[in-house]
């Protein structure tokens, strides 16, 4: 089954419905971009996560929150097979990437980490030039010619709103960059293979105030176009820019939903605990 027709469909109308064409109702089904069932994770003799069950909406920010400890960051690795050479690594359950097993048998995880990025808590740019960390990705995965290497850099470098400030040294080393910078850099590398999910592991935990809102009005932005799901510790963060929140607390998925219900009317007490600061 293709893609496209997993992102819509319309609802059968039965054969007692009227025949008029005024008449007939048809409605638009979204498919979720991601999603994961029955989902635990852990590491030799130690399990992390247990039953983990939720769906990641199409083009939207999910926000995974919960105290240190509680298995997001492990959950949000295991959604793009970052976990599968951890030593012990075990996983029970399915992940479904726009409705296939991404560990299944005929599963590439190469394939499955290009349309499932990934952005670390750190900037992590590699030992090369500017322009060659843009292009790593889709040099490596052979996604265009040499040629037109130059104009995907500079496409993903506006994107992300680096493009004027570093348009004119694109030889230089990425770590000539203020911290912010790099991040954003990081960002336009995972953005120029074209992924359909994008994860992010606390992306602004370590950049200043004003770095932090770069980074947050280019998600709001990627919205509109790619599924983003983010870690992150900032309250406060979630409630800007996420549509969803997943609370994560010992293991377990707490309790999913509006990031309005999570926060103003959540349903569970170790939800409301947490967001009102008295536990974590």
């Amino acid at each position: 089954m293709d893609r496209g027709s997993l992102e819509t469909g319309q609802l059968v109308t039965s054969e007692d419905a009227p025949e008029s064409p005024s008449s007939v109702a048809t409605t638009t089904v979204v498919e979720p971009a991601l999603t994961a069932t029955d989902v635990s994770v852990g590491f030799g003799s130690k399990t992390v996560l247990e039953g983990v069950g939720i769906e990641f909406a199409r083009d939207s920010i999910t926000a995974l929150i919960g105290p240190t400890g509680c298995g997001k960051s492990t959950f949000l690795r295991t959604l793009n097979r970052m976990n599968d050479k951890v030593r012990g690594f075990w996983r029970r359950g399915s992940i479904e990437l726009d409705g296939l097993d991404i560990y299944g048998a005929a599963a590439d995880p190469l394939l499955v980490r290009r349309r499932v990025g990934m952005v670390f808590q750190r900037p992590n740019p590699f030992p090369m030039s500017i322009r060659d960390n843009v292009v790593a990705g889709a040099r490596a995965h052979r996604l265009a010619r040499r040629s037109d290497l130059d104009a995907i850099a500079e496409q993903r470098l506006k994107q992300v709103g680096l493009w004027s400030a570093i348009s004119d040294r694109l030889g230089d080393s990425p770590f000539r960059l203020s911290g912010g910078q790099q991040q954003l850099l990081c960002l336009a590398r995972a953005l120029a293979v074209g992924p359909d999910v994008l994860l992010l592991d606390e992306p602004t935990s370590s950049l200043d105030p004003l770095s932090t809102e770069m980074v947050e009005d280019l998600l709001r932005k990627l919205a509109s176009e790619l599924t983003v799901v983010i870690v992150t510790h900032n309250l406060a963060q979630a409630r800007r820019i996420a549509a969803t929140t997943a609370f994560f607390y010992n293991g377990r998925l707490v309790e999913s939903s509006e990031t309005s219900k999570i926060f103003e009317a959540p349903v569970e007490p170790e939800t409301a605990s947490y967001v009102s600061g008295r536990i974590g």
